[in-house]
């Protein structure tokens, strides 16, 4: 007897397809449990590539499946499994650690400065934040020393949109370095500095493969006497490559640096007269 509801065979057809025919897809994300219906397999998600979706049951066995239409039961309902959506890359950095910015065209410099002691820090300054600096139009100058700073600061005319920074090395209370900043009172003027001998110690030792930079006597010629006690040699400009080269981002600068070269950045970036003025 042939029933009117139910036609002539209830099992005829795929039992996989739901209602019209709709199956839903479900991203194979990590930790999602599937079963293969033909082999009874059940298991968590583990991975999933182009070759197919790998479940790993409660036993800890795994196998690998091929990712094909209405292949597999959620909570007994056939689904589609597909590869999960690629999470977006994260921006890409600079050395300073700021987001790179893609397809960067020259600028026109700003009339605002940086200025640093000599050609090993505006070599440092350009590896670390250089990037940074072609965003904002801003140029690093070096001063080979600071004995003449105010002179260098009349000379510059520093005024409205016209911004000096300056970096000093040896920047602590007392020194010579200190006192002849002191003399400088511009508002349009930011001095300031690290508490190293030389920007060689601003880079961190790990970074160099050394323990600890050499104590030098005094008297001795700071950068000569480094270079002595590490066994470098005597060749001044080789051993200051050598520490360039180790460099490769941020981190491996001491933070007396980067606060101060950020510090700089924002100084003479900032729009409109200094707070202080």
């Amino acid at each position: 007897m042939q029933s009117k509801d139910y036609g002539n065979d209830v099992l005829a057809g795929d039992w996989r397809l739901p209602r019209k025919g709709q199956i839903p897809e479900i991203p194979a994300e990590p930790g999602l449990v599937a079963e293969d219906p033909d082999s009874g397999f059940c298991g968590a998600v583990v991975g999933c590539d182009k070759f197919g979706v790998t479940l790993e049951d409660r036993f800890g066995n795994r196998r690998v499946f091929p990712l094909t239409a209405a292949g597999f039961l959620i909570d007994g309902r056939p689904v589609t499994l597909v590869r999960p959506a690629a999470a977006p890359k994260a921006p890409a950095r600079s050395a300073s650690g700021s987001v790179a910015v893609r397809g960067l065209r020259a600028k026109v410099a700003k009339e605002s400065r940086i200025y640093v002691e000599g050609r090993h820090d505006a070599e440092l300054v350009e590896k670390i934040w250089g990037h940074d600096l072609r965003v904002e139009g801003v140029v690093v100058e070096y001063l080979e020393g600071v004995d003449d700073l105010p002179a260098i600061v009349a000379e510059f005319g520093p005024g409205e949109g016209r911004r000096l920074g300056v970096l000093v090395d040896h920047l602590v209370a007392g020194s010579k370095e200190s006192r002849i900043a002191a003399q400088v009172t511009s508002p349009y003027v930011l001095v300031t500095g690290h508490p190293f001998v030389d920007v060689w110690e601003a880079v961190k030792p790990a970074a160099v493969g050394i323990a600890a930079w050499p104590r030098v006597p005094r008297g001795v010629p700071w950068k000569e006497g480094v270079l002595q006690a590490l066994g470098w040699g005597d060749n001044v400009g080789a051993g200051w490559q050598r520490i360039l080269g180790s460099v490769s981002s941020f981190t491996d600068l001491e933070p007396a640096l980067l606060g101060r070269v950020e510090e700089l950045i924002d100084f003479v970036t900032a729009p409109g007269p200094p707070p202080f003025e």
